[in-house]
């Protein structure tokens, strides 16, 4: 099992990312929380990993905290919430958020999550609730990531913003109507974290 690597950013492109170890590129698959915490490309990076194995794939998934990890852990437990459902709630809200709404009973919250309809919510909040042991007593603290984000045309980071935003889950009418209102002379990151923001708040 994989469960940390640590070396140099070679590629961000969201959600997916690509960290050179020793001469070997690891291509894994990050939340935005965790995409917006990235250092530039071609600096130092260090992250949790959960490693999924499958008949056609192996698959990598890079998290920025422990906490988030363990997380992910816990929701792909949940019947019918695969890694691609759980890095769309671990995108939308963090772990506290994501706590808050499961004892809150707060069904609501999570439905304006992109898969997220009124029963996978209520199964969240169920299931959930008996699992936060498995993960709550997790190491909390944020791996070594500077965010620095290098020049690039608004064009290309909208593009690439709306993107991720629509390999979470969103449509692409939806994901450029999140994007329409939001200052675009800003990096991709800030661009999905500024969307995925005013989502919730909305």
């Amino acid at each position: 099992m994989i469960g940390r690597l640590s070396g140099q950013l070679v590629a961000k492109q969201p959600p997916w990312i690509v960290i050179d170890v020793h001469g070997v590129g690891y291509e894994l698959e990050t939340s935005m929380n965790t995409l917006v915490a990235l250092p530039a490309v071609n600096e130092s990076v260090s992250l949790f990993t959960h490693l999924t194995i499958r008949d056609d794939a192996h698959l990598l998934y890079g998290f920025g905290r422990e906490h988030e990890r363990a997380l992910f852990r816990a929701l792909i437990k949940v019947n019918g919430v695969g890694p691609k459902l759980a890095l769309a709630i671990l995108s939308g809200m963090d772990e506290d958020a994501f706590m808050r709404c499961v004892r809150d009973d707060d069904s609501k919250a999570l439905t304006t999550l992109p898969g997220v309809g009124k029963k996978t919510a209520e199964r969240l909040i169920i299931e959930m609730r008996d699992r936060f042991p498995e993960w709550e007593d997790g190491s909390n603290a944020l791996l070594p990531l500077e965010a620095t984000n290098g020049r690039a045309s608004a064009r290309n980071n909208l593009a690439d913003a709306e993107a991720a935003l629509v390999s979470l889950g969103y449509k692409l009418t939806e994901a450029s109507k999140m994007l329409a209102d939001i200052d675009p002379n800003q990096s991709t990151e800030a661009l999905i974290k500024a969307a995925l923001t005013q989502r919730m708040g909305g």
